[in-house]
Order: C-alpha cells, then sequence, then structure tokens
C-alpha cells in the first residue's frame, strides 16, 4: 500500500458536486492498493497513520499523534499512486489492484482505520470521479509504503 498523508486544516471530497465526506483538522490520507497487499499492510498502515507525531504540542514542535488530539481522518482511494512513468509519456497503472482485490481491501482498511481511531472515518466512493479539496497545515505531507517499512 502506498498512502499520501497530508495534515490538514479541513478536507473534503466531492462527488458530482455534492460534498460527499468533509472533516476538520486532521489526517486527508490518498491510498493506493496493489496485488500484494494484504492484512498484515492494514494493520501496519493504520496504526502508523493514527500513531504518526506530526501534530504540533504547545511549544510547536510536531509531537503529537491525530489519536492525541483527537483529529480526523479523510481517507480516499487512488490507483494512480502505482503509476509507473519509466518508459514513455503516459503512465501505466499495471500495478494497482483492480476492483475486485483494492474494494475489499479499501473496505478493511477504512474499518481498521475506524476501530484504531476510535471514531468514523470518512471516505470517498472506490472509483468515481471525486474532487478532494484540502487545506494543507504546514504543509507537512508524508509518502508511506508498506513495502518499505522495514528500510
Amino acid at each position: 500500500m502506498r498512502a499520501v498523508v497530508q495534515r490538514v486544516k479541513r478536507a473534503s471530497v466531492l462527488i458530482n458536486g455534492s460534498v460527499h465526506a468533509a472533516i476538520g483538522s486532521g489526517l486527508l490520507v490518498l491510498l493506493g492498493i496493489e496485488d500484494a497487499d494484504g492484512v498484515d499492510d492494514i494493520i501496519w498502515l493504520s496504526n502508523k497513520l493514527i500513531n504518526l507525531r506530526i501534530f504540533n504540542d504547545k511549544a510547536g514542535v510536531m509531537n503529537i499523534s491525530l489519536a492525541e488530539c483527537g483529529g480526523d481522518l479523510l481517507l480516499v482511494s487512488q490507483f494512480t499512486l502505482f503509476a509507473a512513468t519509466k518508459k514513455g509519456n503516459r503512465p501505466s497503472y499495471i500495478r494497482a489492484s483492480k476492483p475486485d482485490i483494492a474494494i475489499p481491501l479499501y473496505e478493511l482498511m477504512v474499518k481498521q482505520l475506524e476501530r484504531d481511531l476510535g471514531k468514523k472515518v470518512g471516505t470517498g466512493i472506490f472509483g468515481a470521479d471525486m474532487q478532494v479539496e484540502l487545506l494543507n497545515d504546514g504543509p507537512v505531507t508524508i509518502l508511506i509504503d508498506t513495502k518499505l517499512k522495514d528500510l
């Protein structure tokens, strides 16, 4: 799994011009899924996202996690995170999982995040044409790949 994690003041997902989900202060996570991903990746990534210390403490130092600050989380599927751009100018998405594999893993990720965070997580709709609006806080943007967790 690949995740683009953005600390936000607010974020929302629009589908067909209407707000489908919105959050205040917290994390916007764009999630890419590949066939090699499984439950271990979901558990590890959920724990990492919830406990990543990227929110400011009273001294202005990034030392507080999402769990500690009580922030929200918005999870949006994004197959383009597995774009291969080595050849030519048209990206290949061959590594991105097809819906029959990706949707169940995405749904498990939502459930794991809600369990770990202790509250509802905002989502987009898998495969929908979505517009994502955000106000990045910092800016703070972090890339996480579960296949690189041991590096």
